[in-house]
């Protein structure tokens, strides 16, 4: 942290989450989940991370990296996180890393080995879970491979006398938790929105660094085997049945409604 703070923040490009359900299809004999019409976007909670990294970097001088592993990597998408203030952005793109191909541990092992090429840094920052799997497990595995320490569900950071404080989420209030750097950080939706993109930072963005590696610019140490194996995907099924509560008087209704409520464990 001598020349300054260098935050390396992990987004992943998803589809967004705000599209209607009748957008995505299940293929079955794939086991994949389809979207149709629906486009990419950085998933909401790592905006939150990049918001926080941006946070940090307004209370000292240093760098905000932004790194994305994945097939198909849309340049217009990523670019966001440059147009909203990190310095630089790494794409991690291979047919080898398509999200078929790589689950959480497969994604924390190829960013592993993409952060160790990038160099040295003080702080990594995750969002909570992908708006896509919810799994929320690839900070916890990364931080385990450059084993450095890790703190979960942050809606603030902070950094004081070289060490970092975080204000942990819990159900029934907050914790801060103190850690060495560097260290890795899975940050919540209580940290806050990402700020709002202006014109003139968009157009700067275009002349700020970004690089696209494959699978052969980095040294995978480790198979990209898959720790989770998907046995069957399908649609749920839903049933729909409707009845007619009757009675003689609407108090009578009423009885005969707590008693089928009663009957079905509703009450």
């Amino acid at each position: 942290m001598a020349d300054g703070l260098h935050v390396v923040v992990c987004l992943k490009q998803v589809p967004d989450p705000e599209a209607p359900v009748s957008g995505y299809q299940i293929d079955a004999d794939a086991k994949r989940v389809k979207p149709v019409g629906i486009p990419p976007v950085i998933s909401p909670f790592d905006e939150n991370a990049l918001e926080l990294a941006l946070r940090l970097r307004e209370t000292r001088s240093g760098k905000v990296t932004a790194i994305s592993v994945g097939h198909k990597l849309s340049k217009a998408v990523l670019r966001k996180a440059l147009s909203v203030g990190a310095d630089e952005l790494f794409m991690i793109d291979d047919q080898a890393f398509a999200g078929d191909r790589l689950d959480g541990y497969g994604t924390a092992l190829v960013l592993c080995e993409a952060i160790k090429k990038i160099g040295a840094f003080d702080l990594i920052l995750t969002g909570r879970q992908a708006s896509d799997t919810n799994a929320g497990v690839v900070g916890l595995y990364l931080a385990e491979m450059l084993e450095v320490p890790s703190i979960t569900l942050a809606q603030k950071t902070s950094i004081h006398d070289g060490r970092l404080l975080v204000e942990r989420v819990l159900p029934d209030g907050h914790e801060v938790v103190e850690a060495e750097m560097p260290a890795l950080v899975t940050v919540s939706s209580e940290a806050g929105e990402l700020r709002p993109l202006r014109m003139k930072d968009m157009r700067e963005a275009k002349s700020k660094p970004m690089h696209i590696w494959t699978e052969a610019d980095l040294e995978l140490t480790r198979p990209l085997e898959m720790k989770i194996v998907l046995e069957a995907l399908s649609k749920p099924e839903r049933r729909r049945e409707c009845r007619f509560i009757e009675g003689q008087t609407p108090r009578k209704a009423g009885e005969e409604l707590a008693l089928r409520l009663r009957d079905d464990g509703i009450i």
